[in-house]
């Protein structure tokens, strides 16, 4: 089987093509990458601008046309860029239509995780504790894994395209690395650290990687082998960068001239991290994130990477749920009850697997707002879901409709002035309005939380759905169908026809 990936980065996009191997690996055919600048336009990555969308869909029609001409299968990720920007649906639907490219946008932490994959592959550290960097234009991903588990990860808004534009570029658009303003970055991605140092270095890795076409570029420029960089050395090169100008550092060895405005910013944001976390040296990884693609995708074959991630995201789901659901014994029936009416009313919403998944986790979680409050708790629901950092395995997107699907679990139904609900694509609308129709219906079933229904029955009679819950003899299910068909709205709207609950 022959693979691709395309790593839709802030500052890069890079292709990486490879047969799938018998152990579950890949041996590397090609790779291509192109300076696109996706995230550059001084708005601090809050809307990617014409011309960089243009670029973008350009690189993602050339890169896509090298995967067809190999028969290549193809994912496609999307990183800080396109995560953090208020249009970012101009520029997917663009890469579908124009480059036949679905992009899925993935979260930080799950960039993280991605990134940890990758350099699995690449260096024989299997059996070490890592500390794992990778430094983009708009982001820094931090790892601290052992084999395949991840013990932390974090993902801050750091990066040398962010940091270049925030405090080294001057009205003109020239890159001014005095040492006020190099100082100032300095201080600026320390204070932002404090917090990382804190939750990783509990973990105490032993071996520090770092991956990216920055690091890349420093390791490099250091004089060193081109697999280590040293503490000693990347301090030099950013005393070596104080008051540089744009000819001086294209005159340095080793320096890219595609990262000539970006390096400074890059090195004094690396340099930062070294002293957080106490780092004498950090080797580097050719691998990242589109060689993890590659792995947590495909792995030996289609099927068995999905399962592998679907058991990564099953259980993120439920330590979720049971670390912050006062009753975590009837998230997991309502998410029984859910899937048993999914299936059995399949042939009439024609939704596949994925929503199914989707319906498990949103059941799961529906109440982990409780935690804050029961006043508007599904509101709260859908802040944690959509802002933890244990859902990895999921995309961006697909926490999103998680989150919404806990948001409309209870009391209003989606409207078209709800901000979140509308920037959902109409077919994701219409999903998830099933899918939180669904999980009213299931919740009310579970109403006494005594898991009295076991299973249920669905039939249909002209326009009307009937759904008979069963459960053991004599037990007295009344309270259970009267919730059920005052929450059975939803689902009736969205299917077109009336759903009764009837014992």
């Amino acid at each position: 089987m022959r693979h691709a990936a395309i790593d839709i980065g802030t500052n890069s996009f890079h292709l990486v093509v490879a047969n799938a191997d018998g152990d579950g690996g890949f041996d590397v055919i090609t790779t291509e990458k192109e300076m696109v600048r996706l995230g550059h336009g001084g708005k601090d990555m809050a809307e990617l601008g014409a011309d960089a969308i243009d670029r973008g869909v350009a690189a993602l029609q050339r890169m896509a046309a090298v995967a067809a001409s190999m028969d290549a299968d193809l994912s496609a990720v999307a990183t800080s860029a396109v995560r953090e920007a208020s249009n970012r649906d101009e520029f997917l639907t663009r890469a579908l239509d124009e480059a036949g490219v679905e992009v899925e946008v993935i979260s930080g932490v799950e960039e993280a995780r991605l990134i940890h994959l990758g350099v699995l592959q690449a260096l024989p550290v299997y059996d070490e504790r890592l500390l794992v960097v990778d430094i983009g234009g708009g982001s820094t991903e931090f790892v601290v894994g052992q084999g395949l588990d991840i013990l932390e990860a974090r993902s801050l808004k750091l990066g040398a395209i962010r940091l270049t534009d925030r405090f080294l570029r001057d009205e003109t658009g020239e890159v001014n690395a005095t040492a006020d303003a190099i100082t100032r970055c300095r201080k600026s991605v320390r204070s932002t650290l404090g917090n990382v140092k804190r939750d990783l270095s509990v973990h105490e890795p032993t071996v520090a990687i770092g991956s990216s076409g920055t690091i890349a570029t420093l390791t490099a420029m250091s004089g060193s082998d081109g697999t280590t960089l040293s503490r000693q050395d990347l301090k030099a090169l950013v005393a070596s960068f104080v008051d540089s100008t744009t000819e001086s550092r294209l005159a340095m060895k080793g320096l890219d001239e595609k990262r000539v405005d970006i390096i400074v910013a890059g090195a004094a944001l690396l340099l930062e991290v070294f002293k957080a976390f106490n780092l004498q040296s950090m080797s580097f990884s050719p691998f990242a994130l589109r060689e993890g693609v590659l792995l947590d995708r495909f792995g030996s074959s289609r099927g068995a990477g999905l399962d592998r991630l679907q058991d990564l995201r099953g259980t993120n789901v439920a330590k979720l749920s049971r670390d912050l659901d006062p009753d975590f014994e009837h998230a997991i029936h309502s998410a029984k009850l859910a899937l048993d009416i999914f299936d059995r009313t399949q042939p009439l919403h024609g939704l596949g697997k994925l929503d199914r998944e989707l319906l498990h986790a949103g059941a799961m979680l529906h109440n982990v707002g409780l935690f804050i409050n029961h006043a508007a708790h599904h509101k709260h629901s859908y802040y944690i879901v959509r802002n933890t950092e244990q859902l990895t395995g999921f995309t961006d997107n697909e926490i999103e409709l998680i989150a919404q699907i806990t948001r409309y679990h209870r009391k209003s139904h989606p409207k078209q002035s709800h901000e979140a609900f509308v920037a959902l694509r109409p077919r994701e609308q219409e999903r998830l309005k099933l899918l939180a129709g669904i999980l009213r219906v299931a919740i009310g079933l579970d109403r006494s939380h005594a898991g009295s229904v076991k299973s249920v029955e669905v039939t249909r009679d002209d326009l009307v759905l009937i759904i008979t819950p069963k459960a053991d003899e004599g037990v007295d299910l009344e309270l259970e169908v009267f919730a059920a068909n005052e929450r059975s709205a939803l689902m009736a709207e969205t299917l077109s026809m009336d759903v009764l609950i009837e014992a």
